[in-house]
């Protein structure tokens, strides 16, 4: 017989026929008082559900400014110095199959289309192909010529503005022609809008298949109404809360999209365990009538005693990964982190108020409209199933399995040593849009680097005018540029001894090319004499971007792993399941990460999926995809580790503990996964491909994590440490509390 580690002196779990512990009040609190509980809950939700129009309105475009970096440098100086040039320059495209720039009807429509666009609060200037250079506004065959329109204010403004101007020009188009706007600022309005229909489309996908796997998961209709019921309120109360904290800060599309994706799945798990652990309590208590008021709220406090103390667990897991985002210093994921924390917020009081109202009042009828019994789980069931067969399996041959399972997940992590980053702006996805059909009459005739060209910003030494000997330097720097073949022309300018480059490339401005041209030019713009260079517009804002999130990410992983070790020594009170949970679910997203560059990169399944290959992944995919698979994917840790934990502290056999632990919540898990599946994969439907990169690599980690993680793998090496599993060393704060 092996040896045993000295356990350590720890407080227990609640056991049945122990005083239930301080959540365990809290939810016989909730069930007693649960009249208040409802009013407030309407109260809320009412107010939540009244707030979403004002929320949509108020949300902007994905911001991706750099704080204190080149691009945001440029910025400013463009408003201070050339500021009838505007921080953004948009296009405004006339086009008409019948008529040219020569006929007067063409004439009049660009005039009236200028006009109007000039009028626009928030548009510095309008530049018309008339006034302009004619043989670079007006295309070869005649029929499509543009102006030129600048935007001033930051991003938030540019789009507000983008969208009165789109508005305000197409009410000037008549007859046979078309008049929109393109550019960064109205692609993006237009972008909002297709990433809102497809949330939509996402959740009329998932939610009727997480409804059908919760009617057989938890074997009766009132039980799966339930989850679905809480979490509609939780959302409800997080859009509420998110259009408070609009008050002081700006969250985008992106922002809802994603929070409304991570909390639906984990409000529905959350609810699911709770509601599933109540039916065997109620069980267990004998509970057959309403009346049973006693043993009812009983079985609510053992209920939040028990599995409560671990939905908390994974929330606030989930909550410590995301606030690792800050750290990054980018407002698009500082906006990302807070909205997500927000809906899980609201969603996890939601599962710990309303829901123990819930149960108390409905008692055994959350029973009605059960199932046929073959299809229904098994309560409170002590004897042997396949889940302990498949346990004892694995634990028969824990290395066989165990060396599998690893090889199995390095194998998807390959691909991850030949990522390749960029930012995809989802112009494949306004085919319909304003914008979008703009975007294919300036790509055709003019060429997509117009559509948001480099700009360069020359100023002497903090920003004072620059010697006439500085100026020519720059100059001839202008000069070089537009000699190189991947730009199309650069376009010069002076003011108060400052010098604007405008660089417009060959390639879009979302393309690799111009990325590495952007870079070179960055580079480059160091060695002028004399002159200090800013580089900016969106393909430098990008470069910024991507190089930030290259700098910080070894950071986020950091604080992440380290807060997680500690909260996970605490949760299971040992040190080594901390130390197996983090490593695995590190495994996992790896795997994750690696097959989503296969198919997103690679392009492996795109026509099954639907989309075209851009040759990288979104370059926030990786650490968002990390901060938010690393929470949630704990959530299974936590909730078997945790059962696994109570068989443990009551038999100290740890093969039966395993086997018990996996008996019990094989099933909740398996369903809690699929659900999980359902929600993020109905994203991989959307247009925008950003939404469809992560609604894929969270859904393939969801399912990897269930399958071979928590099926395979936390069986397979918890029988290789055995008694090993809960040792932990002797601290002042894990002895045992004496009475």
């Amino acid at each position: 017989m092996s040896s045993s580690p000295a356990l350590a002196d720890a407080p227990p779990d609640p056991v049945p026929g122990a005083g239930p512990g301080l959540l365990g009040r809290w939810g016989a609190a909730m069930a007693r008082h649960r009249s208040v509980v409802f009013a407030l809950w309407l109260l809320l939700v009412l107010a939540g559900g009244a707030a979403f129009p004002a929320l949509d309105a108020r949300l902007g475009a994905p911001d991706f400014t750099v704080p204190g970096s080149s691009s945001a440098r440029a910025d400013q100086l463009i408003a201070e110095h050339f500021s009838a040039f505007g921080v953004e320059q948009d296009l405004l495209v006339v086009h008409s199959p019948s008529y040219t720039a020569d006929d007067p009807e063409f004439r009049e429509s660009v005039t009236r289309a200028t006009a109007a666009a000039g009028a626009i609060e928030g548009v510095t200037g309008v530049i018309g192909p008339y006034q302009g250079d004619q043989a670079a506004q007006i295309s070869t065959d005649r029929h499509t010529a543009f102006a030129v329109v600048g935007l001033d204010g930051d991003i938030a403004e540019r789009v507000a503005t983008a969208t009165r101007l789109q508005a305000a020009v197409a009410a000037t188009a008549a007859g046979d022609f078309e008049v929109a706007v393109t550019g960064y600022g109205p692609m993006q309005a237009d972008l909002m809008e297709v990433e809102t229909a497809d949330m939509q489309r996402a959740e009329t996908i998932g939610l009727p298949i997480a409804a059908a796997v919760l009617v057989l998961a938890l074997g009766a209709l009132v039980a799966a109404l339930l989850p679905i019921t809480v979490t509609a309120a939780g959302i409800a109360v997080a859009v509420g809360v998110l259009f408070g904290l609009t008050t002081w800060l700006t969250f985008d599309s992106l922002v809802l999209s994603v929070a409304t994706m991570i909390a639906t799945g984990t409000a529905i798990d959350y609810a699911m365990f709770l509601v599933s652990r109540f039916q065997e309590e109620s069980h267990a208590r004998g509970v057959t009538s309403r009346t049973q008021r006693a043993a009812i709220e009983s079985a609510v406090a053992a209920t939040l005693d028990t599995t409560g103390r671990t939905v908390l667990a994974s929330g606030i897991i989930i909550m410590i990964s995301l606030c690792s985002l800050v750290a990054v210093g980018l407002r698009m994921l500082d906006g990302i982190a807070i909205g997500v924390i927000a809906a899980v917020s609201a969603t996890l009081c939601a599962a710990v108020t309303l829901l123990p109202a819930l149960l108390a009042a409905l008692g055994p009828a959350v029973r009605r409209g059960a199932l046929p019994e073959r299809l229904r789980p098994a309560i409170a069931d002590d004897q042997p199933s396949a889940w302990d067969r498949w346990a004892r399996t694995v634990m028969n041959r824990p290395v066989a399995f165990g060396l599998a399972g690893v090889v199995l997940l390095i194998a998807c992590a390959f691909p991850l040593t030949t990522i390749s980053h960029g930012i995809d702006m989802g112009m494949n996805s306004l085919d319909g849009h304003p914008s979008g059909r703009a975007t294919v009459l300036v790509q055709d005739e003019f060429g997509p680097g117009l559509l948001a060209p480099l700009t360069v910003v020359a100023t002497g030494p903090t920003d004072t005018p620059l010697p006439a000997a500085a100026q020519s330097a720059v100059l001839s720097f202008g000069a070089e540029l537009d000699r190189d073949e991947r730009v199309a022309r650069v376009l010069p300018q002076q003011a108060d001894g400052r010098v604007l480059l405008t660089v417009v490339p060959r390639d879009s401005f979302d393309s690799a090319s111009v990325a590495d041209l952007t870079r070179e030019i960055t580079d480059r713009a160091d060695a002028v004499p004399g002159a200090e260079l800013s580089v900016g517009g969106t393909p430098a804002v990008f470069a910024d971007v991507s190089d930030r999130i290259a700098a910080r990410f070894p950071w986020v992983i950091t604080l992440v792993l380290t807060v997680s070790l500690v909260f996970l020594i605490v949760a299971f009170r040992s040190v080594l399941l901390a130390v197996k949970a983090i490593v695995l679910n590190l495994l996992a997203t790896g795997a994750a990460l690696g097959v989503t560059v296969a198919v997103f990169q690679y392009g492996l399944g795109e026509r099954l999926l639907g989309f075209t290959s851009t040759g990288f992944v979104q370059v926030y995919l990786p650490m968002l995809v990390f901060a938010v698979l690393f929470g949630l994917s704990m959530d299974y840790e936590v909730f078997l580790i945790r059962r696994i934990r109570e068989s443990w502290d009551r038999t100290h056999d740890n093969g039966l503990a395993v086997a018990e632990g996996l008996r019990h919540t094989a099933r909740p898990i398996t369903a809690a996964a699929a659900i999980m599946v359902a929600v993020f994969a109905g994203f991989v439907t959307a247009d925008v491909l950003e939404l469809k990169q992560i609604g894929f690599a969270l859904a393939f980690a969801i399912a990897l994590d269930a399958v071979i993680v928590r099926l395979v793998l936390v069986p397979a090496f918890m029988r290789l440490l055995g008694d090993w599993n809960w040792w932990l060393p002797r601290l002042p704060l894990t002895r045992r509390r004496t009475e």
